[in-house]
């Protein structure tokens, strides 16, 4: 049985000041650039991480002259295509010298074409069960195909991308799963632990090239995907289950393949991928030794008291109309906002009821699109759980959570040896 419903708290944690602001980057175009994306651009940090603010700069000062403020837009997303383009023939050129040298830098162009196009579809896109957007969806299927290029270049642990089977589809599943797969060189010789990286709304398989670098310096090799309702995803996004049939079929496929020590398998979810992150901690814990779940919403943020300052938050752009597509409900964000909690929450549906493997909680306690009540509740249910949380700090905790996940993974990787 279902835990009793649970009201939103009277007072978040993040204060009533800052649940009820409206932060300035949503003024428009020039406000967005100027006071959140210009100083991470500069310092090449999320979600400018393998770009160059040389490229950036031009192509917003361009959409500030033009008042393009409409970041769903056509005009939005094409303004950054040219660059990028001019990005990736400097990559092919290079490429073509054959030599380390020639390679480094043609990776290093390819990277920060594929950053380009990462702003130009942002914020969020999604196949199923249609395109939402055909001119967003061209600059995910050229920054992939950009990406690509990189990484094939990354010597001695190339991307492969794998059609994984969906073997245990059902209802409206579609038959394949889209993996980018990187294994250490060891992998050849003897089986290697690995991470499931379950990506967020507007992250996907292209955009962890630094986490998977990291996972493949510990010995650890990397399978990435989207979740449900997003990009490239198979997995219905109306059937809450779905999620426990994707990780069935990725389950089933790594079996085969032989590459992976399946008794050292851990998952690491970001931001919306830390629900299904949680999810999988309960669902499969037989077959995960540790999860990650950074920055997740899992009970409170399918609410509507939530959702209705969150539009308001760090997102760049609305919040609430990704959120309902993403979940299935197309534009119909009332219905949205009425029904979301009911189905999926993980209290709603009594999934943390259930006992869980070792599940790390990660996020800033000011956090304005999952709140920290989130991560919180989950020590008041099922098997005990740790944490680690950053007083005032926003969205996933950055830029200090890194820091903090790593040597938990070190450990947990260890204690199964």
């Amino acid at each position: 049985m279902a835990p009793d419903a649970r009201p939103p708290p009277k007072q978040w944690l993040m204060g009533v000041e800052a649940f009820e602001r409206r932060m300035p980057h949503h003024a428009g175009v020039r406000a967005l650039w100027e006071t959140k994306w210009r100083e991470p651009c500069r310092r090449s940090v999320y979600p400018f991480h393998d770009g160059a603010f040389e490229d950036f700069e031009p192509v917003f000062l361009d959409l500030i002259a033009g008042d393009i403020n409409d970041g769903n837009s056509p005009a939005y997303t094409r303004a950054f295509i040219p660059r990028a383009q001019l990005l990736e023939r400097a990559g092919d050129k290079a490429a073509a010298q054959g030599d380390e040298k020639g390679r480094k830098q043609a990776s290093e162009f390819y990277l920060r074409a594929a950053c380009l196009l990462r702003i130009a579809r942002f914020a969020y896109i999604t196949g199923f069960p249609d395109v939402s957007d055909p001119v967003k969806w061209e600059a995910w299927e050229l920054q992939k195909a950009i990406y690509s290029k990189a990484g094939a270049l990354w010597s001695p642990s190339p991307l492969s991308e794998v059609m994984i089977p969906h073997s245990a589809a059902k209802g409206r599943d579609r038959d394949a799963i889209p993996a980018y797969v990187r294994v250490p060189p060891t992998a050849g010789n003897e089986k290697c632990p690995a991470v499931i990286l379950l990506t967020g709304l507007d992250g996907y398989r292209p955009d962890n090239t630094a986490r998977c670098e990291e996972f493949l310096s510990r010995g650890w090799g990397a399978v990435v995907f989207e979740i449900p309702g997003t990009a490239d995803c198979p997995a219905d996004p109306a059937d809450p289950s779905s999620p426990d049939r994707l990780l069935d079929s990725v389950f089933a496929w790594m079996t085969a393949d032989g590459r992976f020590n399946m008794s050292r398998i851990m998952c690491w979810g970001l931001s919306s991928g830390g629900y299904y992150a949680v999810r999988a901690a309960h669902t499969h814990r037989e077959k995960l030794v540790g999860v990650v779940a950074h920055g997740a919403g899992t009970h409170h943020f399918f609410g509507r008291e939530w959702l209705s300052r969150a539009d308001g938050h760090e997102y760049p752009f609305q919040l609430t109309p990704a959120l309902a597509a993403k979940h299935g409900y197309g534009d119909d964000i009332e219905a949205y906002l009425e029904g979301a909690q009911k189905k999926f929450s993980l209290l709603e549906t009594g999934i943390v009821e259930m006992p869980s493997t070792r599940l790390l909680l990660v996020n800033g306690t000011h956090d304005g699109l999952m709140p920290i009540e989130d991560s919180m509740l989950l020590f008041e249910y099922g098997s005990p759980k740790e944490a680690r949380f950053f007083s005032g700090a926003l969205h996933m905790g950055y830029p200090m959570a890194n820091s903090s996940v790593y040597p938990w993974m070190e450990q947990v990787m260890a204690s199964t040896k």
